[in-house]
C-alpha cells in the first residue's frame, strides 16, 4: 500500500464555535506507517472552556498557549508534503480546521479528508464504531480525548482498514 504522504489530525474544542480549537494532534503517515507526531496546545477565542469533562483542559492550561495563527508556522512546516489527510469523524475536523484559518486569515490546506468512522462502519461488525471501540477492536492504545493519542490511533485505524482491503474511495469524507 502506497497512499503517499498523510496526516491524521484530531482536534479538542473549547465550545462548539468552528474556530474554538484549544488542541490539535497529528500523526503523519509515510510508507504506510506513523513516521512523526505532533500535539500543542491552542489558546482558544475565549476563556470559558466548555468541554473540561471531556478533555481535561482548563483555561488555565490554555491561556498561556500559542493562538492557532501564532502556531500555524508550526502546523505549516509538519503538513510540509502532505497529500491528504485523515480523521475519525472527518467532518467535525475539517470543520475545525477551516474554522480556525479563517479566523486566523489563513487559507485552509485543500487536501482531501478520509474518514476512518466511515471505513469503520462499512467495514467493521461492532455494536459502535466510535475512537474508542474501534481502538478496542484493534486493541490499538488510546488515551480518549488527547488530540495526540486521538490522532496516532486514527492513524493505526486507518492502516488497519487499508490492510482489510477498505480503500480511500470508501473512506472518502
Amino acid at each position: 500500500m502506497n497512499d503517499g504522504a498523510g496526516i491524521a489530525l484530531d482536534f479538542e474544542t473549547s465550545g462548539q464555535a468552528a474556530d474554538s480549537a484549544c488542541s490539535v494532534g497529528m500523526a503523519r503517515l509515510e510508507d504506510g506507517r506513523v513516521v512523526d507526531r505532533f500535539y500543542a496546545l491552542i489558546r482558544p477565542p475565549s476563556p470559558v472552556i466548555r468541554f473540561t469533562e471531556v478533555h481535561g483542559l482548563t483555561w488555565p492550561m490554555l491561556r498561556d498557549a500559542p493562538t492557532f495563527a501564532e502556531l500555524w508556522p508550526e502546523l505549516a512546516a509538519f503538513l510540509a508534503g502532505a497529500e491528504w489527510f485523515v480523521a475519525h469523524n472527518a467532518s467535525f475536523d475539517r470543520r475545525v480546521l477551516g474554522g480556525c484559518c479563517r479566523a486566523a486569515g489563513i487559507a485552509a490546506p485543500r487536501l482531501p479528508f478520509y474518514c476512518t468512522l466511515k471505513g469503520a462502519r462499512r467495514s467493521l461488525s461492532l455494536p459502535s464504531h466510535r475512537l474508542s471501540s474501534v481502538c478496542a477492536h484493534f486493541q490499538i492504545p488510546l488515551q480518549h480525548h488527547h488530540a495526540g493519542s486521538d490522532a496516532e490511533a486514527c492513524a493505526e485505524i486507518y492502516l488497519r482498514l487499508r490492510a482489510l482491503g477498505v480503500t480511500q474511495a470508501q473512506m472518502k469524507a
